[in-house]
């Protein structure tokens, strides 16, 4: 069986039918069965070596949130699980776990639970973000249980979903070599596959081409879908592909790039270059590459 990209995966009943019943979310919320798990400083709260994710019963966090801001995730297995963002010291919390970055509990937690912080991480960062209506300029509350916001306004009332930024991330071949680039920030000697947001009024085929060309002038014929990954740094999907290249001859054209090169599976089981972080489908796409040998 295909195995999921780290934090994919549907392994929560988002019950998207039952969300705007508020009256059904304000008993479930109460309800002794109900958990949450809070968010500090976009860090999710873990217990155990190895580490699981601590979900909180109601007497846990009565001092450390409202109602009305938290967020209804779904069922994981036979708990109703919210999320919020813990404002209050995290002191208060003391002995419950520690609290860790996204990107390592994608490596260290269980695929299901690696899912579900990574929703409530993106829900979180959106709520944060997402303040104002962009018709009217008007104040914005949650609704849905925290999966919409909508307009305070009575002339306006606009419904908002959170944002997902579409991008795609390609690895492209030709003969027995890939093609890898690195961006001039990221750790001494790591390459990565070429990746970019899609823009309007093109497919994913036609994103794929242009990045590939705009940042390494290399043109591709083929394109294959392969899979994809929900990326919450802050809010992007990354749509992954493979594709074939037509011409090899590389230049950097747009300035993305620091470099980009051709490199064999031999260079790429070698200690140069350093291979995408494990977590993420970049990896997955040069992993899947390598196999094919």
């Amino acid at each position: 069986m295909k195995k999921h990209n780290v934090f994919a995966g549907a392994f929560i009943d988002r019950l998207g039918h039952k969300r705007q019943d508020r009256s059904w979310l304000n008993n479930l919320i109460k309800s002794p069965d109900a958990r949450f798990t809070p968010v500090w400083n976009h860090k999710c709260l873990v217990d155990g070596d190895p580490p699981h994710i601590t979900l909180l019963k109601r007497s846990a966090v009565n001092s450390l949130m409202y109602d009305n801001e938290s967020i209804f995730l779904g069922m994981f297995g036979k708990y109703p699980v919210f999320t919020f963002s813990l404002i209050a010291d995290k002191a208060k919390l003391s002995g419950q776990g520690k609290f860790h970055e996204l990107r390592y509990l994608g490596g260290v937690l269980p695929a299901d639970e690696a899912n579900l912080v990574a929703h409530a991480i993106a829900l979180i960062k959106w709520h944060q973000l997402q303040k104002f209506c962009s018709l009217c300029g008007s104040v914005t509350q949650p609704d849905s249980g925290g999966n919409t916001q909508y307009c305070t306004s009575s002339k306006c009332g606009k419904i908002i979903f959170p944002s997902v930024d579409p991008a795609i991330i390609v690895l492209v071949s030709h003969g027995n070599k890939a093609l890898l680039g690195r961006q001039a920030n990221w750790p001494q000697d790591q390459y990565s596959t070429v990746a970019g947001f899609v823009e309007p009024g093109e497919s994913l085929e036609d994103a794929v081409k242009r990045e590939v060309f705009e940042e390494t002038n290399i043109e591709v014929g083929k394109v294959r879908y392969h899979s994809s990954q929900p990326w919450p740094f802050p809010s992007s999907l990354m749509l992954g592909f493979t594709a074939e290249a037509l011409s090899s001859e590389i230049i950097l054209k747009d300035g993305e790039l620091e470099d980009a090169r051709w490199f064999s599976r031999e260079q790429c089981r070698s200690p140069f270059p350093k291979l995408p972080f494990r977590i993420s489908i970049a990896r997955q796409l040069v992993n899947s590459w390598l196999d094919q040998e």
